[in-house]
């Protein structure tokens, strides 16, 4: 009773689909997420009549054969970068990036990780760094005595010092852009690493061609819609229904045959 597997292969495959959407929703006010979407494939298929075959000593050709497919598979889950709302906050080193690219992060072992979070805030020296106390790339310090600090959208970092007129350049932030986004390998804590999957980063300046423009004050939303995510739970839990109704016949089809007499 092939039915009984292919259900199964059916029930896991919509559980998978369910978790990706519950993570979205855990996620859905999460700041820079950027959504997900499972993929499947069919399993391989069981020939009961090869088509293409010859059906007789004359040369005829069986037209279309017999196969009966043996399930579902989880192909990818695959991350959908579409940009994400902004969100006013006010706050002087909110930074959301309005186009393409990720801020680059030092991380405690030396690895540089990608983010869309720009929530970032002060170290005790002055350095900025994210919520987690890692450091931002290229590890610009404000000085104790900056009234302001300014970051326009190509990147550059000044501040007002007490007792000076013109503003003083602290630094320029650069931009990471990948070939392949989706295949940057999420960590937690909104960070991303590079994998072969997504080749080498590039970098450059904000606002060049390439790369968005940086948005001080403001940080970047989830890009989860959250009428278009329970619209999928609600077809991923009938799907999953079916395949078990499915079970079900399959066991009331054995049922007969263990009381046939």
């Amino acid at each position: 009773m092939r039915a009984l597997d292919i259900a199964a292969t059916g029930m896991q495959a919509q559980q998978t689909n369910v978790e990706v959407i519950s993570n979205n929703l855990a996620n859905m006010t999460t700041t820079g997420f950027k959504r997900q979407r499972a993929e499947f494939q069919d399993l391989i298929y069981q020939n009961l009549r090869r088509v293409g075959s010859n059906s007789s000593d004359s040369g005829s050709i069986v037209p279309s054969g017999a196969q009966v497919g043996l399930g579902v598979k989880t192909a990818a889950i695959y991350r959908i970068d579409e940009q994400g709302n902004l969100q006013q906050t006010s706050n002087t080193l909110d930074l959301a990036i309005q186009g393409n690219g990720f801020f680059q992060v030092t991380l405690p072992d030396g690895e540089t990780a990608y983010t869309r979070d720009g929530t970032f805030g002060l170290a005790p020296d002055g350095t900025i760094v994210t919520a987690d106390g890692y450091t931002v790339v290229p590890g610009i310090q404000v000085p104790t005595n900056a009234t302001a600090v300014t970051v326009n959208t190509s990147g550059q970092v000044q501040a007002t010092i007490a007792g000076q007129t013109a503003p003083q350049t602290l630094g320029q932030l650069q931009l990471a852009a990948f070939p392949n986004d989706a295949g940057l390998a999420a960590q937690g804590d909104n960070m991303y690493l590079q994998t072969s999957a997504s080749g080498q980063p590039v970098t450059g300046n904000p606002a060049t061609t390439g790369y968005g423009t940086v948005m001080q004050g403001f940080i970047e939303t989830s890009n989860v819609n959250v009428v278009t995510e329970i619209t999928n739970l609600i077809t991923a839990q009938r799907a999953y229904e079916m395949n078990s109704r499915v079970i079900s016949t399959s066991d009331d089809m054995l049922s007969t045959l263990t009381n046939l007499r």
